[in-house]
């Protein structure tokens, strides 16, 4: 599975991912798939061994990734991390879970008929299989948001997805949940509690540390396990440079 194995004094994941040079939308999002040696994917690999080192007593199996507030690149953060997983050999499902705002469909150009919502519903004669699609890895599945509830809150906390995570888990090294804000919904709170660990992504210079400190209150209530944060956009400084910094995080 996807383990983190025992070091004595590490205790959060953390990483900062480079802003992009000017890429058109899409596929062009997915850094992971870029053939050239980039700040932004080393940036990946890197949050992909912070996290196998984040914990020590329990392997991560299921991540939620989520934000404190729309538009800080939390979705892109997930696919380019399920990737980066993905190419170290481990075989990962991504689930967008984000019921409200659903973006992994197009960041990897699938169809979204069939998904979250659908695979919560049921489809008699459908199995579980059949609502992932298969990711632009032979190990990458990604199963897309699917038509939007009226209730995602309700339906991500139900019975049923706890099911469907474990029978995922069964197949997947590494579950990824690509969740809503988790300071503007209550889902990403939900979820939380159906998982190993949440990978908070901040918007560097726009996320105040006063709204990520009270969002990491917020989750710790529901006892979330918050594994640690990704500064998301962080400015290139000169020429093929990048900023990485792993700390260790506690805001009291």
């Amino acid at each position: 599975g996807f383990k983190r194995p025992s070091k004595k004094g590490a205790r959060a994941a953390s990483a900062s991912v480079p802003r992009p040079s000017s890429l058109a939308p899409a596929t062009t999002e997915l850094v992971m798939l870029d053939s050239q040696q980039t700040a932004a994917a080393e940036a990946y690999r890197v949050l992909r061994t912070n996290l196998q080192f984040a914990a020590v007593a329990h392997p991560v199996r299921a991540l939620v990734i989520t934000s404190p507030l729309p538009s800080e690149g939390k979705s892109v953060v997930s696919a380019n991390l399920a990737l980066a997983v993905a190419q170290a050999g481990f075989r990962v499902a991504l689930l967008d879970c984000d019921l409200h705002r659903p973006r992994q469909h197009r960041i990897f150009g699938l169809g979204n008929g069939l998904g979250v919502s659908t695979a919560l519903l049921g489809i008699e004669g459908v199995s579980l299989d059949e609502f992932l699609q298969a990711g632009p890895l032979p190990n990458l599945r990604v199963m897309t948001s699917g038509p939007l509830p009226p209730n995602p809150a309700e339906v991500l906390g139900s019975a049923r997805m706890r099911a469907i995570l474990d029978e995922i888990g069964h197949s997947a090294d590494l579950v990824i949940l690509d969740s809503p804000p988790a300071s503007v919904l209550a889902d990403a709170a939900v979820l939380s509690r159906q998982v190993d660990g949440v990978l908070l992504v901040l918007h560097a210079g726009r996320t105040s540390r006063d709204v990520a400190r009270r969002t990491v209150a917020a989750l710790q209530q529901v006892q979330a396990h918050v594994l640690g944060v990704v500064l998301n956009r962080m400015p290139v400084r000169g020429s093929g440079y990048y900023y990485y910094h792993s700390y260790n995080y506690t805001y009291a």
